[in-house]
């Protein structure tokens, strides 16, 4: 590659980048947050509500995205659309990971790092979306127990909770040591387990960089690609029974 050709790409990089951001920004200020101030106002469901704007704002971020990154092509298999009342675990390779599963489910929680929780506002959003934070101490307490005493309910009513239970990005792809939150929570609820592997979103955003990349070929895939009924009843349905599980499905 030509050194006006490096050039080229980078110049590409960083607008787009910037791009990208400003609808992050701006279009949050603009165009969604009245929503959300009369939703907190006026809707009779507020969790419901916050997780609808979230699930449509983020979708209008990857549109955006694909619009100004024509080689991108973003598939979501069919029957990942379809999953409710279920815990989901993924693996995770990069920070569009999370954004990318809102932007498929509407009506979602997930666990969020706990310094987000103190960001004015958008901490706000996060509490009224019903998410919870990853280290509930101190002020945040109180937040993970409101979460956790309607977690049955919301999960029985068609939610689904995701969670990647390696809980940083993997920097070469490899499979990271779980963390057991997600299975203790799948268990509490009685719930079923669905298993999705994400692919290629590090080579979009890829972890320590700031800037997309814009002009390589890239596909991103989320596919379901396990399935766990746990018979909660037996002894042998234990959390660590729960993790082998899912990191044999990961592994095969």
């Amino acid at each position: 590659m030509t050194v006006l050709a490096k050039f080229l790409r980078s110049v590409n990089d960083i607008l787009t980048t910037l791009l990208l951001w400003t609808y992050f920004l701006f279009g949050y200020i603009i165009f969604f947050s009245p929503f959300y101030i009369l939703n907190t106002f006026f809707s009779k469901n507020q969790e419901r509500s916050f997780q609808a704007l979230n699930h449509f704002f983020y979708k209008g971020f990857f549109l955006w995205a694909r619009f100004l990154i024509p080689r991108l092509k973003i598939k979501i298999q069919d029957n990942v659309r379809t999953i409710r009342s279920s815990v989901i675990v993924c693996n995770h390779l990069s920070y569009l990971d999370p954004i990318l599963l809102i932007s498929i489910f509407k009506k979602q929680r997930t666990i969020v790092k706990s310094i987000f929780f103190n960001v004015p506002i958008f901490g706000n959003v996060l509490t009224i979306s019903g998410y919870i934070p990853s280290d509930a101490s101190g002020d945040l307490s109180s937040i993970l127990i409101d979460s956790m005493d309607t977690m049955k309910e919301f999960i029985a009513s068609g939610g689904n909770l995701f969670v990647f239970p390696e809980g940083t990005r993997s920097r070469d792809g490899s499979l990271g040591e779980f963390s057991k939150g997600a299975f203790r929570i799948a268990r509490h609820c009685k719930a079923s387990i669905k298993v999705l592997q994400i692919k290629d979103t590090n080579q979009l955003f890829q972890p320590g960089r700031f800037f997309f990349h814009t002009l390589d070929k890239i596909r991103i895939e989320v596919n379901l690609i396990g399935t766990i009924e746990p018979d909660y009843k037996s002894t042998d349905s234990s959390v660590t029974s729960l993790m082998r599980q899912v990191r044999t499905i990961f592994e095969n």
